[in-house]
């Protein structure tokens, strides 16, 4: 642990912001000149996935997912339950909304059999309740501390040589995630607190963002003159999109202080909102609807001004980095290998919309050289099929809104973001916010989701997305509104059910969630539960 440990200091040392600020400064200026000057412009929309699982046991049990699981094409996640699989980026066609299909049925399918080979079980679910025997709270504050106090406490984290620094147990072993952790702690002064309707609790770690997983769809811009308009219409789709998917609406049971009727009335239904938003948003606000951009350079000036959390710097852990932070400028264009620290701050600017620059290359849609938008409030989903949908609609409905000249864009950015919190508490139910074709501001969710539909649709014509692959698509995600069923909705009734018949809530967390996994893996979609 001494090496990890000297790194998180180092991350923690005050002496280390200033020279990543530096970095970050320098390489933001050369991509928001690139940018301007046209350089990230390609020829056409491309499309991309990331889909976040966790594993459990014969029992249902939350699980650890061994090494050699990730020899396939699951990558690693924040805990060690967790594993992330990627739908490489197609063009946004027929073509490439099959293909990111195929991928992901593909990888998922490898990732179960080497899961199945360790006696476990990949879940495509959006937050674990069923925790492993020693409990949910116990497994996600579960800490090694080196250094501490007189007293035996963890203390506070910080950069000196006899300063604590805390290591979960639970969760990937990677200076980078464990800077970011004892940052969080440092700030929240030891102790991380989390508060839900029903739950009142604090964490010496930043695991128990891992109780929750999602789902991000990737739409890059070929225009970037255009990509502001594409990312404000972004944030202010969120609550209905969000309304449609919501599918964490419990925690595990023994992380509840209040009885279960509270649980089940006063719960929201989609609780990684708030688990996100709160195990990172100790002394900074970085976890929350972002800001809208004006002119391109936005996305990167955005990542710029934001507050430095945890910095790294990239020849702490790349011997062939240059330990002087490459002070001359590389020859030729800018690429995102020249911008390494400019790049992880990126990634710890957690907005529920992010702009990223720098991508894949797609043969005849763009290079490596693209600005894309990262849809991040989307839960996992029951299939791969609900997942596609989902990436489709989100895609769609952006291109479709864009191309009609649509002004949603004149809803206020505070209703949006009450209309995305709402979503989050209240699922289908919601208070939404919308401004129609016709330039009114309505409330009313038919005619929102008629709306959301039907541009979705009309974003999917300027594709060439044939009427019968826009049916596979959204079909089964146009059901749930018309049935008034989303995955969170089932769950509540399954517990309701449960406990009606005479089940404590643990017991009506097991039979809801074994039940989830098996029919997920039996269907199509989660809209052939229902008939």
């Amino acid at each position: 642990m001494t090496d990890y440990a000297a790194l998180v200091r180092r991350a923690l040392d005050p002496d280390s912001g200033p020279e990543f600020d530096r970095r970050v400064r320098r390489q933001g200026d050369r991509l928001a000149d690139a940018i301007e000057a046209g350089a990230f412009d390609n020829e056409a929309f491309t499309l991309g996935l990331e889909l976040e699982v966790y594993a459990v046991d014969d029992d249902g049990r939350l699980a650890p997912i061994p090494e050699d699981v990730f020899e396939g094409p699951a990558a690693k996640e924040l805990g060690v339950h967790n594993a992330e699989l990627n739908a490489p980026a197609t063009r946004f066609d027929a073509d490439g909304i099959a293909e990111q299909a195929r991928r992901l049925e593909r990888d998922l399918r490898a990732t179960r059999e080497r899961a199945r080979e360790h006696g476990l079980e990949v879940a495509l679910d959006a937050m674990w309740t069923v925790p492993p025997a020693e409990g949910g709270h116990a497994y996600l504050d579960d800490v090694d501390v080196e250094g501490g106090t007189d007293d035996g406490g963890p203390g506070v984290p910080g950069s000196g040589e006899d300063d604590p620094v805390v290591v979960a147990r639970n969760m990937r072993r990677d200076p980078r995630y464990g800077a970011l952790d004892n940052e969080t702690v440092r700030r929240a002064g030891g102790s991380i607190p989390f508060e839900v309707p029903g739950a009142t609790l604090s964490f010496r770690t930043i695991l128990f963002e891992s109780l929750a997983t999602s789902i991000q769809p990737h739409v890059q811009v070929p225009d970037t003159d255009q990509f502001p308009q594409y990312h404000n219409l972004a944030v202010r789709t969120l609550g209905p999109l969000l309304a449609l998917s919501t599918n964490s609406p419990f925690l595990p049971a023994d992380c509840y202080d209040a009885d279960p009727e509270t649980v089940l009335d006063e719960g929201n239904h989609e609780l990684r909102i708030a688990a996100f938003e709160q195990s990172m948003n100790q002394g900074a606000r970085k976890v929350c609807l972002p800001e809208d951009i004006e002119t391109p350079g936005d996305v990167v000036e955005h990542v710029v001004a934001d507050e430095t959390f945890g910095p790294f710097l990239r020849e702490w852990v790349d011997d062939d980095a240059d330990a002087g932070g490459a002070d001359e400028e590389p020859d030729g264009p800018v690429h995102v290998d020249d911008c390494w620290e400019f790049d992880y701050k990126r990634g710890t600017f957690w907005r529920w919309v992010r702009g990223v620059v720098c991508g894949s290359a797609v043969e005849g849609a763009c290079d490596e050289r693209s600005v894309r938008i990262e849809y991040r409030p989307l839960p996992t989903q029951p299939t791969v099929r609900d997942t596609v949908g989902l990436q489709a609609l989100t895609a769609g409905l952006l291109c479709g809104l864009v191309a009609a000249d649509h002004p949603l864009a004149d809803l206020n950015w505070a209703s949006a973001e009450r209309s995305f919190y709402a979503a989050a508490e209240d699922g289908l139910d919601a208070d939404l916010a919308w401004v129609t074709a016709d330039g009114e501001r309505t409330d009313d969710a038919d005619r929102i989701f008629e709306e959301v539909f039907a541009y979705a649709r009309r974003g999917l014509d300027e594709q060439g997305v044939p009427a019968d692959l826009q049916d596979r698509c959204l079909d089964p995600i146009e059901a749930r509104r018309e049935r008034g069923l989303s995955p969170s909705v089932w769950k509540r009734r399954r517990v309701r059910e449960a406990l009606d018949e005479g089940a404590t809530l643990a017991e009506a967390f097991e039979s809801m969630q074994r039940e989830y996994v098996r029919l997920s893996r039996e269907h199509d979609t989660f809209a052939d539960w229902l008939d």
